[in-house]
């Protein structure tokens, strides 16, 4: 994820902070001292326990968690792949709001030896009285939170892996994703009435995370069992080393092509000139510009027989709109966003039929 810093690694898993963690950090130092801050610090150390319950789970199932990335509405554990069963999925959604229940239960145990045992519900909403009343609090709520069925969040996950079962993946993400937009909907307006602008955010990225699950999870079905020269775009044109700005601009025009490989003297690739690269790059240097001077060069090939899950994620991590793909190290094809959103719309279309 952009923005986002290495603080350490636990077991192969790469640990990061999101740098609006960060402004959110110097704002509590700020407004409420170095009390508020180590409150808060305490707080994402429970979110990042609570991660490490999925990844732990995760990891029985043969699945790696690259990375875990906590942000202000709290964390997330990005998974090498989804689990191969909604069994799977069921045990690692529930495992994170497990550690957090071992956590309230841990702070109740606290609170009743001293003498001051909290009510289980009836003061959550309520500031607690010491810090450790304040994690109880904190974690009961994000236990409760966490296991509302609003997908992507635990609780909808949980639904997604018990609709799965019966109706499989795709239509089971169909249907969870939808109840978590319309919970998400429903909680941002009463945060709104309630002028919570946390809330708010976070059913704000709730209602996103749905939509983009929802779409992320379609790509994969609809590519299972292809391979990129099942999808690759075969007629395009290429711009030679020497291209101008203004040759590719009267290629742009001519046709509907939006992204150029640029090859070297020998037919190697060279890079990718986006149609925003050769905006830019008419706007720096004018039409008698280079096209290779404003590509973006390292990009990397995709060969034709990788699977196209795998293809996926290489696209949507170079942040560019295409990719070259290559055989025994000649162009053959582009791998495009575009042709890709193609693909998933005649897959559903005869899916439905």
């Amino acid at each position: 994820m952009p923005w986002s810093l290495r603080i350490g690694r636990i077991a192969g898993t790469d640990i990061k902070v999101h740098i609006t963690f960060l402004l959110l950090l110097g704002f509590f130092l700020v407004a409420g001292g170095a009390a508020a801050a180590l409150l808060l610090l305490a707080v994402f150390l429970c979110v990042l326990l609570h991660e490490f319950g999925h990844i732990a789970m995760a990891r029985r199932f043969g699945v790696r968690t690259p990375d875990v990335i906590l942000l202000p509405i709290g964390g997330v554990a990005r998974l090498e792949r989804m689990p191969e069963e909604p069994r799977q999925e069921f045990l690692i959604a529930l495992a994170g709001p497990l550690v957090t229940l071992g956590l309230a239960v841990a702070f109740y145990v606290i609170l009743a030896a001293r003498g001051t045992p909290p009510a289980l519900v009836g003061e959550l909403f309520q500031a607690g009285a010491t810090p450790v009343d304040e994690m109880y609090r904190i974690n009961v709520l994000l236990l409760l939170f966490n296991l509302l069925p609003a997908f992507p969040m635990d609780g909808g996950r949980v639904l997604r892996a018990l609709l799965a079962s019966r109706l499989g993946l795709a239509r089971a993400t169909r249907i969870a994703a939808s109840v978590g937009q319309m919970m998400a909907f429903a909680l941002g307006f009463w945060a709104l009435s309630q002028g919570l602008i946390l809330l708010l955010l976070v059913a704000f990225f709730v209602f996103i995370g749905a939509s983009g699950e929802a779409q992320a999870v379609e790509t994969r079905m609809a590519g299972r069992g292809l391979f990129v020269r099942d999808v690759m775009v075969t007629d395009f044109k290429s711009l030679p080393f020497s291209a101008t700005l203004n040759d590719a601009a009267e290629l742009l025009v001519a046709s509907e092509q939006r992204e150029f490989p640029v090859l070297t003297f020998d037919g190697g690739v060279a890079g990718m000139l986006s149609r925003d690269d050769l905006v830019r790059g008419l706007a720096r240097g004018g039409p008698t510009a280079l096209a290779r001077d404003a590509m973006a060069g390292s990009v990397a090939l995709v060969p034709t027989d990788l699977p196209f899950e795998r293809a996926i994620e290489v696209l949507m991590g170079s942040r560019i709109p295409a990719l070259p793909v290559v055989e025994n190290g000649q162009l053959v094809g582009m791998l495009t966003r575009d042709n890709i959103t193609d693909l998933v719309l005649v897959r559903r279309a005869v899916s439905e039929k």
